[in-house]
């Protein structure tokens, strides 16, 4: 891997990724599209207005992180996913198809994708979307499938759970972790939906980039392969919330309301094929990862 271009890496995963790659010493693409993110010398930043063949010339692998709508942002049009994400990534298989051996890494979503479950989720489970967001990441998995069946090429779907930590801002109301963080830092009551006992899964963000280095220092097979990635730990929201008090070392106001019928009881995922096809596993703890993380909103904020 000598070469990487990482769509959407002002992004809150795509900083973290694109600090790693530069790290380990890949030349990195850095494409950026709205949102400004500041890199080192030898990170290449590029804009969202240069074409896919120029992007991805001499790169080994392209790492797509770039999502331009949240579940909420799309709830009531289906065609922000079509614009916004799915429309682009289309554009970026097409100019794939004359370079087969650029290893492709998509982010996918773990946590919208699988729907309510009993038990932790496999890759092998059907798709069972409730939002169009989650339907936008199916969709876009299905036409990665073909592009790597069609053209004998080499791409990666990573499903991760909630992914966490520094750099995460609140965008859109999408992650309780922040909003949370945010509502302790202004003394504001946060609105919780239901009994506060929906279980959920959070992965600190270095474990979730660290899978992203596993896939791409990896030799890949050809077609398409899915991953889970995710802590494995069952988290309930009450339990989170409590950890949260504990490393900020107050109490959070709540405003508590009844659940509302688009909210799921159990987003859980199995990652037993990442551990044993890549060797990697997950590494912090979810206390150390908000104790970071609240250390980190409270040194960056005023």
């Amino acid at each position: 891997m000598r070469k990487v271009l990482v769509v959407g890496a002002a992004g809150f995963i795509g900083q973290h990724l694109v600090r790693a790659l530069a790290a380990a010493g890949v030349s990195v693409v850095a494409q950026v599209h709205r949102r400004q993110a500041t890199f080192g010398h030898d990170v290449h930043t590029i804009s969202a207005d240069a074409t896919e063949a120029t992007l991805l010339q001499d790169c080994d692998a392209v790492a797509w992180l770039a999502s331009g709508t949240t579940p909420a942002a799309s709830a009531s049009d289906p065609l922000l996913e079509l614009g916004s994400n799915l429309g682009p990534l289309l554009k970026l298989l097409h100019t794939l198809q004359t370079q087969p051996d650029c290893h492709l890494l998509y982010v996918s979503s773990g946590g919208t994708l699988y729907g309510d479950v009993a038990q932790p989720a496999p890759e092998a489970l059907a798709a069972h979307p409730r939002s169009y967001y989650a339907a936008g990441k199916a969709a876009a998995e299905y036409f990665i499938a073909a592009y790597a069946q069609q053209y004998s090429a080499t791409a990666t779907v990573l499903r991760p759970s909630n992914v966490y930590g520094p750099g995460q801002t609140l965008h859109g109301g999408f992650g309780v972790i922040p909003a949370a963080m945010s509502c302790l830092r202004e003394d504001k009551p946060m609105t919780l939906w239901g009994d506060g006992e929906s279980l959920r899964d959070y992965l600190y963000i270095d474990d979730f980039v660290a899978a992203c280095m596993a896939v791409l220092q990896q030799p890949p097979p050809r077609g398409m392969r899915v991953f889970n990635v995710c802590s494995e730990q069952a988290t309930s929201l009450k339990q989170l919330l409590a950890v949260i008090e504990q490393v900020a070392g107050r109490p959070l106001r709540r405003d508590q309301r009844p659940a509302r019928a688009v909210d799921l009881r159990r987003v859980l995922l199995d990652g037993a094929r990442i551990r044993q096809e890549l060797g990697w596993a997950p590494r912090t703890s979810l206390h150390d990862g908000l104790q970071r993380t609240w250390q980190w909103l409270n040194a960056t904020r005023p």
